[in-house]
């Protein structure tokens, strides 16, 4: 026995390797051991000497001897050897099954995929269309609820006053303990963070103006609208799509009754309602909080920030956190009740809904509040 390319004596018996018996001179190679894909795996050097044995026509193979052979290596043999089986190979007719599946089939060549501009034109076109349709649904429910507004001036004895005060008491009074705990939150760690900055300049009353604007003109009416959408807008989308879901929508259909008045109307009118109060609330716990560390770290007076604060803070600014309120409520209901209204009746969709209206509420509230910020600019700094 000639040449061992991989010393049989230093692996296991399953070991794959090559000999070259001496008495053919190495025309004659003969293949031992176990050929699997996951022994080859562990010898790239054994995977190059074969690509490099069977470019050379000449060389006469023998596998009968192999102990395993999958598909995967059978396959590497095989376009080793120019993807055609060489006419003096001796295997086991086991083996000869493997390399049946390869024989005469033309095996496709890989090819490199160029980018294709038509797909990221598709994406874009695909998502404006459906911003369109989303925009033109909810302005057609704002239309509805707009004639219903109308309807009920001339019919008040049709307001659907214990769905509102229900409403209210969902939205409003339930969320008092979660609005007071994130306001008192972020009071503290604003009054904290500020007052580290204002004393390298020695301008620690200034924590006054600065908790007074940030507050009560941006940071409470964002936080209470973003907690409300994340609250209260999921849960009324989630309403409407178990109604989808139970068939009540159709119910109410075929009674005659009118889904944007018992269900829309009074979501919107409620948290209209709510959201300025809700503001008022957490606007106040989170001064009280800002107040409470700004006497622990800078040691100013709860008195003296009392009266500091009106000078500081213009009315004006607490209007403006008001109308903000005002028009995020609107915005989280209809936008709430457009995606409830979009479910359908499988509980897949009640999830991917509700996911993607408190995201959209939330990016609204976020949109609504820069409109703001810019129309009011110069309105209400001292």
């Amino acid at each position: 026995m000639g040449t061992l390319m991989n010393d049989k004596s230093l692996h296991s018996d399953d070991t794959p390797y090559i000999i070259y018996p001496e008495e053919y001179s190495g025309e004659l190679i003969i293949l031992k051991g176990d050929w699997t894909l996951r022994k080859l795996a562990e010898s790239i050097k054994l995977r190059k000497i074969i690509k490099k044995l069977g470019a050379n026509k000449e060389k006469k193979w023998d596998i009968s001897q192999i102990e395993r052979l999958d598909s995967s290596v059978a396959f590497l043999l095989w376009e080793a050897w120019g993807k055609q089986l060489p006419s003096d190979l001796n295997m086991r007719e086991e083996h000869h099954r493997l390399f049946e599946r390869w024989h005469g089939r033309k095996v496709p060549e890989p090819h490199v995929m160029l980018p294709d501009i038509s797909i990221v034109w598709h994406f874009w076109r695909t998502s404006l269309q459906g911003f369109y349709q989303h925009i033109c649904a909810w302005l057609t429910l704002f239309g509805r609820l707009i004639l219903d507004m109308i309807f009920l001036f001339a019919h008040p004895h049709a307001i659907p006053l214990k769905e509102i005060s229900l409403t209210i008491y969902k939205a409003g009074v339930s969320a008092l303990g979660i609005t007071a705990l994130v306001g008192l939150l972020v009071g503290v760690s604003m009054s904290y963070l500020s007052s580290l900055q204002l004393q390298r300049f020695g301008a620690e009353i200034y924590i006054i103006d600065l908790l007074g604007l940030s507050i009560i003109r941006e940071l409470g009416p964002m936080l209470a609208a973003i907690i409300i959408a994340g609250r209260s807008g999921s849960a009324m989308t989630a309403e409407i799509g178990i109604m989808r879901v139970t068939q009540e929508l159709d119910a109410l259909s075929a009674l005659g009754i009118s889904h944007s008045l018992r269900l829309v109307l009074p979501k919107v009118v409620a948290l209209s309602l709510v959201m300025p109060l809700l503001i008022v609330w957490t606007d106040v716990i989170a001064l009280i909080g800002g107040m409470i560390s700004a006497q622990l770290a800078l040691d100013i007076g709860y008195l003296q920030f009392l009266e500091q604060l009106p000078k500081s803070v213009p009315v004006v600014n607490v209007y403006i956190g008001l109308a903000k309120g005002f028009v995020f409520g609107m915005m989280i209901a209809l936008i709430a009740c457009h995606f409830g209204f979009l479910i359908k009746p499988n509980t897949e969709s009640l999830g991917s809904e509700t996911t993607n209206a408190v995201v959209a509420s939330i990016t609204a509230v976020i949109m609504v509040d820069t409109i703001f910020s810019i129309l009011f600019r110069n309105v209400g700094f001292p």
